[in-house]
């Protein structure tokens, strides 16, 4: 670096000063500005070229009022495979209109999540998909956020207006529930998720639902829920199936404990069914009965997409809130003994 060269970023006036003209002068430049002169204009990219100069699209679209052409994305886990997916979805949606995302990990903690939307807020950035922790929703109401817009996924909102995606969680769940028992599973545990959040009551409420139907209920002593990891889903199932007269099948509300059931399960002299919520990539090489609740996790992010940038493009309709709910598929990778 010579004595000449900026130490820091270089600004628009280190390249006016390299260019031996007005900071204005290059601005309309770097506008495209037909009153810019030929000559003044080689000057001057010539001096964005040898100092490096890169404008701040956002600092300039703030003070023009204009967009930023970024979305911002609030998810819950990191480690989720899930929110991988979800984030595919999403980028693919953003791509075909030249917009970028911004991605934030509220790690389930729901003041993380409240900071996270505020901060998005007062970067004013165009859009926020956000996938809430719990069931308070105020913090995403678009009117306390200076009409930015949201959309909700995986969760419906409560109390606010606001469009959402939705898994179809009750259904998957009664299916795959209903699949066990009709193999001969009268005794079934669960692995659920916290009651407080959307996903957690409606699989729980759908595994329920499975045993009513089939004449059985719900063995309190059989259901653990609020599992944060895997090795917790590990204790928990051990802790099931270790009581007398156990279940002979598991249901886990997703992937992490689906995969504590397995490890738990393979300890075991005796068979134990498993089915579970989210598809496993190496669900069809578990040596266990197993069946899973799939979906496309990539298609809910890429509808949340679209429906955020129709607020940002004010072609959504009205003030009507939309519910847009992704099909499950329920795949049984191998025979469960009745």
């Amino acid at each position: 670096m010579t004595a000449a060269e900026p130490s820091g970023s270089p600004t628009m006036r280190d390249v006016a000063d390299h260019a031996h003209v007005s900071p204005m002068t290059v601005s309309r430049t770097l506008r495209d500005d037909p009153s810019v002169t030929p000559e003044k204009r080689r000057r001057v990219l010539d001096a964005v070229a040898a100092l490096g100069y890169r404008r701040n699209e956002m600092a300039r679209n703030l003070r023009l009022g204009s967009s930023t052409g970024l979305l911002g994305v609030i998810i819950a886990n990191i480690a989720n495979p899930f929110y991988a997916q979800l984030a595919l979805g999403i980028e693919a949606h953003a791509d075909k209109r030249g917009m970028r995302v911004v991605f934030a990990n509220s790690g389930e903690n729901p003041e993380r999540e409240r900071q996270l939307v505020s901060d998005f807020a007062a970067r004013r950035l165009d859009g926020i998909i956000a996938v809430p922790t719990a069931n308070q929703h105020d913090h995403l109401d678009p009117a306390a956020l200076s009409g930015t817009p949201v959309v909700l996924a995986a969760s419906p909102p409560h109390r606010i207006n606001v469009d959402a995606v939705l898994l179809d969680d009750f259904g998957g769940t009664y299916e795959a529930t209903s699949m066990l028992i009709a193999r001969g599973h009268h005794r079934i545990g669960f692995l659920g998720l916290p009651a407080a959040t959307w996903t957690g009551s409606e699989r729980y409420r759908g595994y329920a639902a499975a045993l009513e139907a089939a004449g059985l209920r719900v063995e309190d002593r059989y259901v653990r829920r609020n599992q944060p990891d895997v090795a917790a889903a590990v204790a928990s199932a051990t802790a099931i199936l270790d009581q007398p007269d156990p279940p002979t099948a598991l249901f886990a509300a997703n992937n992490r404990n689906t995969l504590g059931a397995y490890r738990a399960i393979r300890s075991r002299a005796e068979t134990v069914a498993l089915a579970g919520f989210d598809d496993l990539d190496v669900a069809d090489l578990l040596d266990l009965p197993l069946i899973v609740v799939s979906y496309d996790a990539r298609e809910l992010g890429r509808v949340a997409a679209e429906l955020v940038c129709e607020h940002i493009d004010n072609t959504a309709p009205g003030s009507s809130t939309r519910r847009i709910v992704i099909p499950t598929k329920v795949i049984d990778y191998q025979q469960c003994p009745s």
